[in-house]
């Protein structure tokens, strides 16, 4: 059979065609075959014992950086809210303009982290870094905290005025009770016995530390109010601010488990902007607003221009509280930092038993650094609180490793 010239000419250039094309493919896979075989060589050539050394390296770096971060944080943030400057004693009572200094830094540091967290294109060296907004869905959510976010801190500094700092310590580390209550109201969640019992012993704790608290007396004398009524509004204050404090990780979790891929730095990042945005906002509109009935209601003044303006105004005529500031801000976002780069590399547990511990050595550092008196029933209740703590941390662990052996009894049943 006769073939036409043009069909044997494009029956010829298809071979061709299809050749380079096989080629290409051919080169293709060999440069990913050789690409995986040097990964593997380069993985197999390091020492076993070196890999685990390197790990407990980055370990004690994590730990040691949370440790290192959030004492200091929290040292700046007791003498910046408790203590007065200058020969006139002033009291920087300014914690709107104290946290968008805080939320700024850690917005900034946070995408730092998110650049230098994103994995490189092995063909262009070049990073792939992702959204810190990756969808319209994610922005609700995302206000949400920022909200939250930014109003807990307000009512935690203002409890500060009717109760001490050891006590402010050891009821933040109470953030499991307002968790589980807004899971149990909200989503009508059960938990195991053993929670509600932890919650009744950190409960008891908390109650026997305040009860036998004798500096909350001081506090009260000096304000012409009687013990029990300044100690009730302290107490107040911090349960709205743990109340908040609890729903921003609730919220926090549900982006986690409905937006997939969406990491730590994003969330680090995105949080912090908005929460920046949003108390920016508050101090460049607070003068207009004091001048409104709303402004009046909720105790705005605009005589002096301002949160911004006396905040400011406070730091020129006092220029250590703006170093105290300052530190203050780049401690809390470093120590964010470790601790989502501990979430990422290591257990959650492990995360847990750190930030635990380190509430502890604030508070203890709190009592000898600043003389705070802790008579014996009070470290009772130091006592119940982190015992809970610590028993709730270890029955959670074994409840973990019990779901992991179920699991791969499953998967060895469906195996076999």
């Amino acid at each position: 059979m006769r073939r036409e010239p043009s069909e044997t000419f494009n029956q010829t250039n298809g071979s061709k065609a299809n050749g380079s094309t096989h080629r290409r493919r051919r080169s293709s896979v060999t440069e990913e075959i050789k690409h995986e075989v040097e990964k593997v060589a380069e993985l197999h050539a390091r020492d076993p014992a070196e890999q685990r050394q390197s790990g407990l390296l980055a370990l004690a770096i994590c730990v040691g950086g949370i440790y290192a971060s959030f004492l200091s944080w929290g040292f700046l943030q007791e003498r910046i809210t408790t203590t007065t400057y200058g020969p006139t004693h002033a009291r920087f009572t300014y914690s709107i303009f104290l946290n968008t200094v805080q939320s700024a830094f850690a917005a900034l540091t946070g995408y730092i982290y998110l650049i230098s967290s994103s994995p490189r294109d092995p063909k262009t060296s070049s990073r792939k870094i992702p959204p810190i907004f990756p969808s319209q869905a994610i922005l609700l959510p995302l206000l949400l905290i920022a909200v939250t976010q930014s109003l807990a801190s307000p009512f935690g500094y203002a409890s500060l005025k009717h109760i001490d700092y050891v006590t402010f310590i050891l009821a933040k580390s109470c953030k499991l009770l307002p968790v589980m209550f807004l899971h149990i109201s909200l989503f009508q969640k059960r938990y195991p016995i053993y929670k509600y019992l932890v919650i009744l012993c950190v409960t008891l704790g908390v109650a026997i530390f305040t009860l036998h608290n004798p500096s909350v007396a001081k506090k009260a004398a000096k304000k012409g109010a009687s013990a029990d009524a300044s100690r009730t509004l302290g107490l107040f204050l911090l349960g709205v601010n743990l109340l908040f404090d609890g729903l921003t990780n609730t919220v926090q979790d549900h982006i986690f488990g409905s937006f997939k891929g969406f990491t730590g730095p994003q969330m680090m990042c995105a949080q912090n902007i908005i929460s920046t945005l949003l108390t920016v906002g508050y101090l460049f509109l607070s003068p207009y607003l004091a001048a409104t009935s709303l402004g009046s209601w909720v105790g705005l003044t605009s005589a002096n221009g301002g949160e911004l303006a006396e905040a400011l105004a406070f730091v020129r005529q006092h220029p250590s509280v703006g170093w105290d500031v300052f530190y203050f801000a780049a401690c809390g976002a470093v120590g964010q930092v470790f601790i989502f780069h501990t979430l990422a590399h290591f257990s959650s547990l492990l995360l847990v038993t750190v930030t635990v511990t380190r509430k502890m050595l604030t508070m203890l550092m709190s009592v000898v650094l600043f003389g705070h008196a802790v008579t014996s029933m009070q470290w009772l209740g130091v006592g119940l609180v982190f015992g809970g703590i610590g028993a709730e941390a270890v029955f959670t662990r074994r409840e973990k490793k019990e779901k992991e052996r179920k699991k791969r009894e499953a998967a060895g049943g469906k195996k076999g």
